[in-house]
């Protein structure tokens, strides 16, 4: 696109609004829609309109249509479904659809690490920027947080490079995003309320690769198939962590390609099998980066987790209860559930589309389950052979109750639902806040 035109922007989130203000800025003539303006959107707009940007609350279809065909160039938010009408009357039209990604990557020479996959993005993106800021490199975390990449790019004077949250919705409209080292962590079923296919979710993923140069990295999870399917057609340089990858555990200890070690495996703030993986994940990727080996060791050491991931709230009648409420599908529930010999389940919420019956594997290491939610129906299905006992809760105070009743010394009382919480929660920090103090409150209550 040779320069400025026309340009509709779906959806008024925090990156919508970035991406308008940006493209304002830039002097492109800007429309924004939001079928359902919230009230800090409707806010967002007002800000905009100073700026000479447009603003159009749920419009009809015939509407959409002729701002769609007016468009030289449609932005949907990562929010925004990919089969809203806006951007499937663009794509049928060939307008160009780009993410916010696809626009720093066109607006900025500045270097960027990316990461991608199922689980654990968060985790390893504050590790990464973390390592590399040790080594002195003046970075920040931008992406799928409250740092649209649009905007970190504008600060390209005062930073060295910058750290990207990739999720699958912004790199599904990207085709010039770029990074310097890309990570691939996983793959698991997961937003199928989103894309179509599981096929369609890892290409959107496989993404983060298509654009990279020879001389550019690209980091991938060795234990994965579906990731390593992927590596094997790209065209920068591959590295790979995992229990088979050039990043590995050899003798106890986080060891590199050239055999040096890192640091041993009981010198991690926890050592749970995903905290190993994440941290080979990051240590390879920031060295890639320009991290020194230094840096990489005492952030490992150091780290002491996120919120709403594993997070221990307590212990009660020798029982530990733990919040792992960014859990939002069964790849991540397992993955917690791995961890401890004995667990009692809390697990339900609104399902994205996934299979929740891949959640009776779990049952060797299940004393019991509790159901809650909308998809409770759905996790009582998953155990109906009687492999584990099922009870379900209206409410986190009677999941806790229920929980409680059901753990025996020596258990783990693990929130860590498998599905969103949109049904009870605005978020699934609100979900595990309120786990919290459904456990401080049970506290109070004998037995």
């Amino acid at each position: 696109m040779s320069g400025p035109g026309r340009v509709l922007v779906v959806g008024l989130g925090v990156a919508g609004e970035a991406a308008a203000r940006r493209l304002a800025e830039r002097g492109w003539a800007t429309t924004v829609v939001d079928d359902r303006p919230s009230a800090s959107a409707r806010s967002r707009a007002e800000s905009l309109g100073a700026r000479g940007v447009t603003f159009v609350t749920a419009p009809s279809a015939p509407e959409l249509s002729a701002l769609v065909a007016q468009a030289d160039l449609v932005v949907p938010s990562p929010g925004v479904p990919i089969a809203h009408p806006a951007i499937a009357a663009a794509t049928a039209s060939g307008t160009p659809v780009w993410s916010e990604l696809e626009l720093a990557a066109r607006w900025s020479q500045l270097p960027m690490v990316a990461v991608t996959g199922t689980n654990g993005k968060t985790t390893v993106t504050t590790m990464v920027e973390r390592m590399l800021a040790a080594s002195g490199l003046r970075t920040v975390a931008a992406g799928n947080n409250d740092l649209p990449l649009v905007d970190a790019i504008a600060r390209h004077d005062e930073l060295d490079l910058v750290v990207v949250e990739a999720s699958s919705f912004r790199l599904q409209f990207t085709s010039s995003f770029r990074p310097n080292v890309a990570v691939w962590l996983n793959h698991a079923e997961d937003h199928l309320d989103w894309h179509p296919s599981m096929e369609a979710y890892a290409a959107a993923k496989a993404r983060i690769w298509t654009a990279q140069s020879p001389h550019q990295v690209a980091v991938a999870n060795a234990d994965d198939p579906v990731v390593m399917a992927w590596a094997a057609g790209i065209a920068s340089r591959l590295v790979t962590f995992g229990s088979a990858g050039d990043w590995r555990v050899a003798d106890g200890a986080l060891t590199g390609p050239d055999g040096e070690v890192v640091l041993g495996v009981d010198e991690l703030w926890r050592g749970l099998p995903h905290d190993v993986t994440n941290a080979l994940a990051a240590a390879a990727t920031a060295l890639a980066a320009g991290a020194s080996l230094v840096a990489v060791r005492s952030t490992l050491r150091s780290f002491p987790g996120l919120p709403h991931r594993l997070s221990l709230v307590g212990e009660l009648d020798g029982v530990a209860y733990y919040d792992d409420s960014k859990a939002t599908d069964p790849h991540a529930a397992a993955a917690a559930v791995a961890g401890f010999p004995s667990v009692v389940l809390i697990a339900g919420g609104r399902n994205k589309g996934l299979d929740l019956s891949v959640l009776a594997e779990l049952a060797p290491r299940l004393r019991a389950v509790v159901a809650i939610g909308e998809a409770a129906p759905e996790v009582e299905r998953a155990f109906a052979a009687g492999l584990v006992p099922v009870a379900v809760a209206t409410s986190m105070d009677g999941a806790v109750a229920a929980a409680r009743a059901r753990a025996h010394p020596g258990d783990a009382v693990l929130l860590s639902p498998g599905c969103a919480s949109y049904d009870w929660y605005s978020s699934y920090a609100e979900r595990g806040d309120d786990f919290a103090r459904a456990v401080r409150a049970a506290a109070a209550v004998p037995a």
